[in-house]
């Protein structure tokens, strides 16, 4: 695309690798977010601080927001100092899980500013987004997809959905409701191979050889379960409000989700036990607690 200067709102925990990874390519960023610190970090590696979702939207042309909540990204995109309030945007590209309904409406009010909505959101965590090997489930007409390509390409692998806006949220849900279901039932298998006296270091390796190997068994408990750290970088909370999500948009469907809703009880169960900002990988202490065991490698 033309433009050099692009807009970033939300540097957090995935933000900040993105928009470190757009800088890293050679684009100029103006920014925005509520923490000061994440700011200063990237204001240090070059990006412009701006006080307002209207200020990045009145410094640059594309405006990309990573956000963590529906109402948070409806709140940047349509308040009085949201980006709709900017005088240059004319694409706001939204990174974030919101789900469908919200995501044709912010679209919907945005074209009436003249501004085009590119439904976005990305899969692959912290990880991924600091390497630049997140899904990007793009969706918009497809023109408009290929002339932002290269932006998109920085932060990850590009995947055009469709044309219809909350497509590419429909796609995350369905994504993230697969990733949610491997990470809550590996914790419940896994605690009971334990609580029966399996090794978990044994019962990881014969799993990721056969045929129960997950992203759970694959990454997150060997990173980050068995060596009890618990960092992975994605908060229980987050994962529930995908899960909900996920289960509305079925239910507008008339899809059944039973085993959706099973999972969306554990990780409720986790939030009141262990914290809203607690990891997703410590669902498997909610499992543990009732058991009375710990699935914890030799290391």
């Amino acid at each position: 695309m033309a433009e050099r200067r692009l807009g970033f709102i939300g540097v957090g925990r995935m933000g900040s690798h993105m928009a470190g990874r757009l800088l890293e390519a050679g684009y100029a960023l103006s920014i925005y977010d509520t923490n000061e610190t994440a700011m200063a970090r990237l204001e240090q590696r070059g990006a412009v601080r701006a006080a307002s979702p209207a200020e990045v939207a009145s410094q640059a042309e594309t405006v990309l927001v990573s956000l963590p909540t529906p109402d948070i990204v409806r709140a940047v995109a349509l308040s009085d100092v949201g980006v709709i309030a900017g005088a240059e945007a004319k694409t706001f590209i939204d990174l974030s899980t919101t789900g469908p309904r919200v995501a044709a409406e912010i679209a919907d009010a945005l074209a009436r500013k003249g501004i085009a909505a590119v439904d976005a959101p990305v899969s692959g965590g912290p990880a991924g987004a600091e390497k630049g090997t997140l899904a990007v489930m793009v969706a918009c007409p497809k023109p408009l997809a290929e002339r932002l390509r290269p932006v998109i390409e920085v932060i990850g692998k590009f995947f055009w959905i469709g044309e219809k806006p909350g497509m590419g949220q429909t796609m995350k849900l369905v994504n993230n409701i697969l990733s949610a279901s491997a990470i809550c039932m590996t914790s419940e298998a896994l605690v009971l191979g334990a609580k029966a006296g399996l090794d978990a270091d044994t019962m990881i390796a014969v799993v990721n050889a056969g045929s129960g190997r997950n992203t759970a068994t694959e990454d997150k408990f060997p990173r980050c379960v068995l060596p009890r750290r618990f960092d992975f970088g994605f908060a229980t909370e987050l994962l529930h409000k995908d899960v909900r999500l996920a289960l509305e948009t079925a239910e507008s469907l008339g899809v059944p989700m039973m085993v959706g809703t099973a999972v969306k009880q554990l990780l409720a169960l986790t939030e009141a036990t262990q914290g809203r900002g607690t990891d997703i990988t410590e669902i498997v202490r909610t499992v543990e607690a009732w058991a009375g065991v710990e699935v914890k490698g030799k290391s």
